[in-house]
């Protein structure tokens, strides 16, 4: 799918949920990140849910940007469902 979720370093407390963040969807050649999107939004769109599984992955937050963007990947982890997007979060500690 090509979609980046940036979570903001600080203002997001309690359940990951309701946490605002930037998203970019590449595919649609935008790369300049949609600002206060609830993730609740990005993991309830039926694309995300219709095309599991996911590759999702942490990376060094200087990895590049547009054609160069190259990320330099902390964790990867494949997920199938929501839960699983859940528990990458969790072991990251975000």
């Amino acid at each position: 799918m090509d979609w980046l979720i940036y979570f903001p370093r600080c203002g997001n407390k309690g359940k990951y949920l309701s946490y605002i963040v930037m998203f970019v969807d590449r595919k649609k050649g935008n790369n300049k990140p949609e600002k206060d999107v609830k993730l609740e939004e990005i993991l309830e769109n039926p694309e995300f849910e219709r095309r599991c599984p996911h590759t999702v992955g942490y990376y060094k937050e200087n990895s590049g940007e547009g054609v160069a963007f190259e990320p330099e990947y902390l964790e990867i982890r494949k997920i199938n469902t929501a839960e699983d997007f859940w528990l990458f979060l969790n072991a990251l500690d975000i």
